[in-house]
């Protein structure tokens, strides 16, 4: 993956929490919540859908959403939030692209690299988002729900962390079925 934040190098995977690296150079504090959550997802998801075939990320444990989704959810939001952070609305490619979310089938590594393209997409520019603008006023959805600049930053984060959570949880549950099958 390419989501070293900064140019900080290899000793940013090393770290346990992204965020506890410090300032990012050329990146605003206002932004940084972005990079250290976009880290911290390609940390997580890498280690917990690691050696899952295409069976098992699409699976749906008790019913579960699967795990794949949630990967796919995540990329696919950070996308459609950026688009309304920039000041848009959505476009008909992304309305669909958003329909087709639980459509099985993409291995793990075809998720990551679509997430991690959106990743950067986004990180790109929130590397330019003007300090002075945090307040401005943002819409949302066809109903131009009001937010701000800042507002969407973090929405962008948590919802982020949200799906994370998610998706980790749902490979936790499908590996322990499989180990108590094992037993």
């Amino acid at each position: 993956m390419s989501g070293a934040c900064g140019g900080a190098g290899e000793g940013w995977r090393a770290l346990s929490e992204p965020w506890l690296s410090g300032p990012i150079e050329g990146v605003g504090a206002h932004a940084a919540p972005l990079f250290y959550t976009f880290e911290q997802t390609r940390q997580e998801l890498a280690r917990h859908l690691e050696g899952l075939t295409p069976d098992q990320i699409w699976s749906r444990p008790h019913g579960m959403t699967p795990a794949g989704f949630h990967v796919r959810h995540i990329g696919g939001a950070v996308d459609r939030l950026s688009t309304y952070l920039k000041g848009g609305q959505l476009s008909p490619e992304q309305l669909d692209r958003l329909k087709r979310e639980l459509e099985p089938g993409a291995t793990v590594a075809e998720l990551l690299a679509a997430l991690d393209a959106d990743f950067e997409k986004c990180l790109d520019y929130a590397r330019t988002i003007d300090p002075a603008t945090l307040a401005d006023p943002r819409y949302v959805g066809r109903k131009m729900l009001p937010t701000t600049v800042q507002g969407l930053v973090v929405h962008i984060a948590e919802h982020t962390q949200r799906h994370l959570g998610q998706a980790v949880t749902t490979v936790l549950l499908l590996r322990s079925i499989a180990k108590a099958r094992l037993q």
